[in-house]
Order: C-alpha cells, then sequence, then structure tokens
C-alpha cells in the first residue's frame, strides 16, 4: 500500500520542529523474541510490471492509469519493477538481507483474465507464481500470499460493479481463491484475503483517488457505496475463511485479513475530541475488525452516526461471522503513522465517512504529532504505533503481525540521500523499538515485522513519487541498489534476536 491519497486540512498546519513530538527520541536496539520474523512486503501492480505478458488480463487499475493519466501523475504499472521478469535477481536480493518472510500479493486477473468463475484460467499465470514461491522456498524464505491487493479483474467490474453486487462478486471471489488454494496452498501456509479494505471500500469508492474512481463528482452514490463495498469485503472473507477451512484443512495453513489503520490522539484534551479519537479508530478499524474477528455487527459509534447508510447482516450473515471469526489466525496490520482526531460540530455531513471528525498532525497547542517524512501524511510517531498495537489486543485478543510498515525519506529523489537513508533507518529502529516495548511491557503477541517495502515501486496514485524501498530502483534501468537500510535491518534483527530477556527489558 503506502499511498495515502487523501490529504486533509489540519495537515497542511505545519508549526516548527521545536513543538514537535518525536525528534529526539533516541533508538535502543531492544530486544526481540528469538522465534520472531521480518521480512518484506510487495503488491503485484505496483511491483510486476508485464502488464499483457503471457496471457494476463486488464484489472481496474491498468484502465484507471491509462484512461486519465494525470490521476497518477502520468505514470502506470505497465513495466513498474518488471519483477514478473527478475524475479530470481529479486528473490537473490531477499536472501542477501536474510528476510524469512516475503508476503506479496497474487493478481487475479494474472490468473483468470476475465475474472469470472466461468472464465478461463491462464495456466502461464499459475506457473508464474509456482515458480516464485518455489524460488522463495529454495531460498529458505517463507511465502505469504495476498489474494487481493487491489487490481479487482476489469472484466468483472465491467459485468456488475465488482463490490457493488455482493452475490456475483462473493461466487467469483471464492472460485478464485479456491483456485489459488488448490494450486499454492501444498507450500503457502500463511493467506491474506484482503489487503486494507478500508481504502477500497474509502478512498476507492468515496474519495474517488484510486481505481475505480468512484465518487461523488462522477456521479456516483457516496452516501452508500463505500459501506456496501465494506459490507461485500467483509462476507467474502467470511465466506472464503469457511471455504479453506472445510476443504483444506489438510494443508495446515493460516489465514486471515490485513486491515491498516493509524493510531488516533485527542486534538485537546476535551471529552468530545477523546471520544472523536476512539471512534475515529471505530471507524478505520472497527469497522472491519468486530464483523471479522469477534463475530458481531459493526461499532455502535457507527450505527449511531451512518444510521441506514450502513446494511444490515442478515441471521444467517451474522451466524456465517460468528463461525469464522476463530478461524482467523492473526491481526494483519498496516501501520505507518499517527494523527489528531478533533470532534467537528454536529451534524455530520450527509456523506461523512470519519466519524464526524478532523484528522491532522498538529494539535490545539500547535504541537505536531512526529517528524514529517517524505511525504507529508505520514509523520514519526513510534509511541501511537504502541498505543494502536496494545488497542488492538486489547480489543480482539489474537496474535499481530506486522504486514506493513514503512516511510519515504526527505529529499530522496537525490540518489545519495536514497542510498544513504538515515530517516529511513531511524524510523525502522524505533519502531522496532516500540514492538519490544508493546512485547515485553504490555504483553502484546507480535509476531513478524514485514517492511514496506522490498524496493521502490508504483505508488498508486502518487506514481513512482514517494519511494518506500530498502532497494532503490532506477525506473529508467530498472537497477537495483540495496540502500543502508537494508544492512540496518539485517544487522538489527540479529542483534535483537540474540539477546537474553528472561521475558522483560
Amino acid at each position: 500500500m503506502a499511498n495515502e491519497a487523501s490529504m486533509f486540512l489540519a495537515d497542511d498546519v505545519v508549526t516548527s520542529y521545536s513543538k514537535s513530538t518525536g525528534h529526539d527520541l533516541p533508538v535502543q536496539d531492544l530486544p526481540l523474541p528469538p522465534d520472531f520474523k521480518w521480512g518484506t512486503a510487495t503488491a503485484a501492480y505496483q511491483v510486476e510490471g508485464a502488464a499483457t505478458q503471457d496471457g494476463k488480463g486488464p484489472s481496474i487499475w491498468d484502465t484507471y492509469t491509462h484512461l486519465t493519466p494525470s490521476r497518477t501523475n502520468n505514470q502506470n504499472g505497465d513495466i513498474a519493477c518488471d519483477h514478473y521478469n527478475r524475479v530470481q535477481e529479486d528473490v537473490d536480493l531477499m536472501k542477501s538481507f536474510h528476510v524469512d518472510v516475503y508476503r506479496f500479493s497474487i493478481s487475479w486477473s494474472r490468473l483468470i483474465p476475465l475474472g469470472g468463475r466461468d472464465d478461463p484460467i491462464n495456466e502461464k499465470g499459475i506457473a508464474f507464481y509456482s515458480d516464485l514461491i518455489d524460488k522463495l522456498l529454495a531460498k529458505g524464505i517463507e511465502p505469504v500470499a495476498t489474494l487481493y491487493h487491489w487490481d479487482t479483474p476489469q472484466g468483472i467490474y465491467d459485468r456488475y460493479g465488482a463490490f457493488l453486487n455482493t452475490e456475483e462478486f462473493k461466487a467469483d471471489y471464492i472460485h478464485y481463491a479456491r483456485l489459488c488454494f488448490s494450486r499454492f496452498g501444498d507450500r503457502v501456509k500463511k493467506w491474506v484475503t484482503f489487503n486494507e479494505p478500508y481504502i477500497t471500500s474509502i478512498f476507492a469508492h468515496h474519495n474517488g483517488v484510486l481505481a475505480p474512481g468512484r465518487c461523488a463528482a462522477a456521479g456516483n452514490d457516496t452516501k452508500t457505496e463505500p459501506w456496501r463495498v465494506g459490507h461485500t469485503l467483509i462476507l467474502s472473507h467470511a465466506e472464503v475463511v469457511q471455504m479453506y477451512s472445510k476443504e483444506f484443512a489438510s494443508q495446515k495453513g493460516d489465514i486471515s485479513i490485513v486491515l491498516n489503520g493509524h493510531y488516533y490522539e485527542p486534538y485537546s484534551d476535551r471529552q468530545a475530541d477523546i471520544d472523536a479519537a476512539q471512534r475515529r479508530l471505530e471507524f478505520y478499524i472497527g469497522w472491519f475488525g468486530d464483523p471479522v474477528f469477534l463475530g458481531q455487527d459493526y461499532p455502535a459509534s457507527m450505527r449511531e452516526y451512518l444510521g441506514s447508510r450502513l446494511p444490515e447482516f442478515t441471521p444467517e450473515e451474522r451466524q456465517l461471522l460468528r463461525d469464522t471469526s476463530r478461524i482467523n489466525a492473526f491481526y494483519g496490520m498496516n501501520h505507518y503513522s499517527t494523527k489528531y482526531a478533533r470532534a467537528l460540530p454536529a451534524p455530520p455531513a450527509d456523506d461523512d465517512w470519519t466519524g464526524n471528525i478532523e484528522e491532522g498532525s498538529v494539535n490545539h497547542a500547535g504541537v505536531e504529532i512526529g517528524p514529517v517524512s517524505g511525504t507529508k501524511w505520514l509523520r514519526v510517531a513510534p509511541e501511537g504505533f504502541r498505543k494502536l498495537l496494545n488497542w488492538v489486543w486489547n480489543r480482539y485478543q489474537l496474535p499481530v503481525i506486522i504486514t506493513e510498515n514503512g516511510c519515504p525519506c526527505p529529499g530522496e529523489d537525490d540518489v545519495k540521500v536514497a542510498i544513504d537513508d538515515k530517516f529511513r533507518t531511524r524510523y525502522f529502529g524505533l519502531y522496532l523499538d516500540a514492538i519490544s516495548r508493546a512485547i515485553y511491557e504490555d504483553g502484546v503477541p507480535v509476531q513478524g515485522y514485514y517492511v514496506w517495502t522490498l524496493m521502490d515501486n508504483f505508488e498508486w496514485s502518487a506514481g513512482f513519487g514517494p519511494r518506500f524501498g530498502i532497494t532503490h530502483v532506477d525506473f529508467s534501468t530498472l537497477k537495483r541498489t540495496p540502500k543502508d537500510s537494508s544492512r540496518y535491518l539485517k544487522e538489527t534483527f540479529r542483534k535483537r534476536r540474540s539477546q537474553k530477556t528472561n521475558g522483560k527489558i
């Protein structure tokens, strides 16, 4: 992921660094458990390229980037990092970093070019991912596969609007998931159904800044569409989890979903702002987390604020959610930053999607939440990360895997700055220290940390602008050059996992 495609008024207010938190925090290289796994993460459209190679069909991102190129900085993922044709090189790169895990996504339209349950299967697409998995295992790297990372097949979007038709989408998605489990599940033992359903629901079906670009300006119903999309995603997840547990139990794998979310601090000590911070977490994370992990209805705050805009679960769907809630083996967390939440005057706008709050990086006293990175929405705030780990654990009682975390550096357009990426190295160090404190001081069972990302890539609506990679990519030659942060990660995980703790730090 890593592209926050929506900015807020409060983010444009910048005070002096002297009023900011987090600038002087030292990296302490605190310990991590010996079996703690570290890895890297990517997404198919962002790195693979080969947009039409070997029978791949178009996704909504192929259409979106070509139909109106200005929406993605006049750039696209046709070539991206050309990972499709450079798999061995990239696997060797990961091996040189000593990673334990590689989290990648499967392109649905590479396997089923038109997307539907009655459409032909592309065996060359199957062969690509099978070969990738084999190469990873040969190097001792665990494959973690994400079934869906935003690249809906254009074919099913054209037929019925994809997520806007719950029953049709569920049937096609179950068929696609079954294909993946049957072809790859003998070797892949950790699965993710959906990456960041919040982003698909809001940024793609309300704000219109991600494919397929649905928004009020385009004549779409932003009052209800995001919530209908979210409802479809939740039910599709549950159906696939149930199918996996019944039909593929012999594979002895784990399955869950990946949710993204900032942590939110109150804008002030007013009770209204304290309540707003909690409500924002419920609108962002609880929206999906409560039905998926608790097997219950949407958070009460969402029912209160959204009313009839929020779909209802039928009795049969409620039972499905209850039955599948504890099959989810882990909580997959994508996290990048922390923000302040400020309550807005009632009533909310009729297409409000925030819980009637304004979020930003500066509080009532002019204190920034943390140093700004190479993109203005992402601030360095490790203490917020620790608080979010506690919030998730207290609410859902599942082991946590950090499935994405990272940042771009200020000034990273300069190659020397990009390679000597001290800002990113410090960010990783601070966030790993936060994980250590959450484990040893707070009792949160964090099992792994996958950095975003293996290499600079196509960052959605920002094109090739922000560079989140621990490997620099020259997009004119596609040459890969490891950044200093990759060496830091290799060494810090060796050091942190070898420290004796006796359960304390």
